[in-house]
């Protein structure tokens, strides 16, 4: 890299905003290249071309000047073809890489029919990796970074750092792996190095690639990357020091501590913003609050819940329904928090057993509780904006967005301190000027409830509750801070190769 200039960056993922997001990963990737550009970088985007994106809508188009071409896959081949657009807001590329026997499914990672991941997911994302390996020296006349994200790019590193290591083009490339989720690792048999062209020598037990007798994708990135990050300080932490967190790696990551990293994620303060969402029947800000009641009501109405009298509060949740989120909690507490003075609006999809449980309280609580199943942007907008509390009881949680959007749009989060959770959200304790939301610490069922009961008795000072609301909307979670993050690191890791591979 020449001094002084920015980085030419290329991020690696499954998923991008808005061409494909799952979960917080499509969110990252999908804000933060386009506040990179802004600070200078120059950013390429490569995804999957998933038969579910929009080529009309985003003005993706195929990209004439690479005809489709080969991918090896062990003894068999694919053709991978390209299509290009430019990420909406910004001057970002966007590369798809396609074909239609790994991509051309109506799931990204699990098939809808069954809820479970592909049976070739191994196949699909290894082919995915090489591709873009194929793909880059084509499209890009030098790369400073690959920013690789999550186990389905985790193979990347390994294979600059093996396969490519004489490679003209990718040796002086460096690598950053960001975990988003430890708890998915991609963990394969053997077999995997021999379709990505890595050779049995680096296959042993204790190699970077060796986990329990097969081949753990993110292991591999973790050990060959240049830079591990995460996507909060605590989780950082978190993911080293316990197995609860670590997932059988946080050995590997001790190991690796030193070139580990949280950076929190940040919000799109355009797109979530309170005084301009097109979602909401009403908008408001910290300074004017008149439009929030506005958007509660038409919250309830939408859900078919009544409002009642008084000062009752309403809480919104927008969740996966997965044990990890703290379902688990709230399955064991559902009949004493409706006990409560409350009522409550359930958003998402996931484990069947949530599904039913939630369908029991609908009907046991038809007053209190009401539900959702399904991924709804416009309604997702809307909860943030007219419910009054968010809850978050996770029971680990890498960052976390919903916290970050409830007190963006005034709706205070309740959530277990774990994690990015931990590191957003300054627990109120009655302080005069400190406090943006409740949480608790250990993962039971009481100490939720409690949290909960809490924020209810503050709720009813209206006094004391605009000013936890007005704290929470007024902090900056935008991805400029972070953003300035990442940029900072580019640099110091482009600097740092510079100072290794410069001649005695």
């Amino acid at each position: 890299m020449i001094p002084n200039r920015f980085p030419r960056i290329v991020m690696i993922s499954a998923e991008a905003y808005p061409y494909a997001k799952v979960g917080g990963l499509g969110d990252v990737v999908g804000s933060l290249p386009k506040k990179l550009e802004m600070l200078g970088a120059e950013i390429t985007v490569l995804i999957p071309a998933y038969k579910s994106i929009n080529h009309d809508r985003f003005g993706v188009h195929l990209y004439k000047p690479l005809p489709a071409f080969d991918v090896k896959l062990g003894s068999n081949r694919f053709q991978a073809e390209v299509c290009a657009a430019t990420m909406p807001g910004s001057n970002v590329r966007v590369f798809f890489l396609g074909n239609p026997e790994f991509f051309l499914r109506d799931g990204i990672y699990d098939d809808p029919h069954t809820h479970e991941g592909y049976t070739d997911n191994m196949e699909r994302f290894i082919f995915f990796t090489k591709a873009c390996l194929s793909l880059l020296p084509k499209v890009c006349h030098q790369v400073d970074i690959l920013h690789c994200h999550d186990w389905q790019t985790g193979l990347i590193p390994g294979i600059i750092k093996t396969t490519l290591r004489h490679n003209p083009f990718f040796s002086p490339v460096a690598t950053i792996l960001t975990i988003h989720n430890l708890a998915y690792q991609g963990i394969f048999p053997k077999i995997a190095l021999s379709l990505a062209g890595i050779g049995d020598s680096y296959f042993f037990p204790g190699s970077p690639f060796e986990y329990w007798g097969k081949v753990n994708f993110l292991k591999a990135g973790i050990e060959y990357s240049d830079c591990v990050t995460t996507v909060s300080e605590n989780y950082a932490l978190e993911i080293q020091s316990d197995p609860a967190y670590g997932y059988g790696l946080e050995g590997v990551l001790r190991k690796n501590r030193d070139k580990l990293r949280g950076i929190v994620n940040g919000i799109d303060f355009k797109e979530w913003n309170p005084e301009t969402d097109p979602f909401l029947p009403a908008n408001f800000s910290s300074h004017n609050l008149s439009g929030k009641l506005k958007c509660k009501n038409q919250l309830l109405q939408y859900f078919g819940l009544a409002p009642q009298t008084g000062r009752v509060p309403l809480i919104g949740v927008v969740s996966r329904l997965a044990d990890q989120k703290g379902f688990d909690l709230m399955a064991g507490a559902f009949n004493q928090i409706f006990g409560m003075e409350l009522q409550m609006v359930i958003l998402g999809t996931g484990q069947r057993k949530y599904h039913e449980l939630l369908k029991q309280m609908a009907a046991s609580y038809p007053e209190k509780f009401a539900y959702k199943l399904a991924f709804d942007n416009r309604l997702a907008h809307q909860i943030e904006g007219g419910a009054d509390m968010t809850l978050m009881p996770s029971r680990y949680e890498p960052c976390g967005l919903n916290q970050l959007y409830g007190m963006r749009y005034g709706t205070v989060p309740i959530v277990r301190a774990t994690g990015g959770l931990a590191d957003t959200v300054v627990n109120y304790e009655g302080q005069e000027n400190a406090g943006t939301g409740f949480s608790f610490k250990d993962y039971a069922a009481k100490e939720m409830v409690g949290a909960v009961s809490r924020a209810l008795q503050v709720y009813s000072n209206p006094q004391q509750w605009e000013k936890i609301v007005i704290r929470g909307m007024k902090e900056d979670w935008s991805w400029e801070s972070s953003a300035h993050k990442y940029l900072e690191l580019y640099k110091r890791i482009c600097k740092s190769r510079s100072n290794h591979n410069a001649p005695a």
